[in-house]
């Protein structure tokens, strides 16, 4: 039997389930055939989930580019820190094949490590409530780490982002932080997809500016903003939903509010 968790962990299941159906896709974006077999491996009730061509397209692009990032930074950075964090029951590591001299960390509640734990390989478990002080404490500090915080941010109401920001740059002598950076329309809007309806989840924290988290005195600087609408694998999207992507990003404002990924450096 699956564990029990609470809304905000069991949303790793749609995130799984739509990286499973991208990768049975002829035209496959991420190609995360391990995402895959996990799905046949776990006892748990993923068509409760409308999977639709935006929401299976949408997580494999983010990821993708996410994972491009992190292959990036660990080309340039071989002695460097991954940092995932809200790993869910990601196969990042598997796609990115870090080499042996770059130390991986994923964090996540302690009752989805344990769901992790004997599913994935992985590098360094780290069972934690990301809100909660001490668990950066047995992480090396004097190494360049890029942090990943995909699917983070609108889980975490007020500024408790903005405060684990904070912690993460200040313990970190140098790196990047790599996010899909929701707006605040589409985080508040969140509560109205279907997926977050059939868990419960009533929608959460976004910003506007990819330069508000410069104002956070966490020492960020923009690297880019990255607009996904715009991005050659579109052309992989099932129609009609590449028509309207492509529609989509003739409009800077519009494109911001459909999907991005921001990169910092500090």
């Amino acid at each position: 039997m699956a564990p029990v968790l609470n809304p905000i962990q069991e949303s790793l299941y749609l995130t799984l389930y739509a990286r499973a159906c991208d990768s049975r896709l002829p035209n496959s974006i991420l190609d995360d055939k391990a995402s895959g077999d996990l799905v046949q491996r776990l006892d748990y009730e993923f068509t409760r989930f409308k999977a639709s061509p935006s929401v299976v397209s949408g997580t494999a692009l983010r990821a993708k580019k996410i994972d491009d990032t992190v292959r990036a930074f660990c080309a340039e950075h071989p002695d460097g820190i991954v940092l995932d964090l809200g790993c869910g029951l990601d196969t990042r590591m598997l796609r990115c094949g870090p080499p042996p001299s770059v130390d991986w960390y994923d964090v996540d509640y302690a009752e989805v490590i344990d769901l992790r734990t004997g599913l994935l390989p992985g590098g360094h478990a780290i069972p934690a409530d990301l809100t909660t002080e001490g668990w950066l404490d047995t992480i090396p500090a004097d190494r360049p780490t890029m942090i990943v915080a995909e699917g983070v941010l609108p889980f975490m109401p007020g500024d408790t982002f903005q405060r684990l920001t904070r912690r993460l740059t200040s313990h970190f002598a140098s790196g990047a932080l790599v996010l899909n950076g929701y707006t605040r329309f589409a985080g508040w809007s969140m509560r109205f997809h279907p997926a977050m309806k059939t868990l419960g989840i009533r929608g959460g924290e976004g910003f506007d500016d990819p330069r508000e988290p410069e104002r956070w005195n966490a020492g960020l600087r923009l690297v880019e903003e990255m607009f996904l609408t715009r991005v050659p694998e579109v052309g992989s999207f099932p129609q009609p939903l590449r028509a309207i992507t492509r529609l989509t990003a003739l409009s800077d404002g519009m494109s911001r509010q459909g999907a991005r990924i921001l990169h910092y450096r500090f």
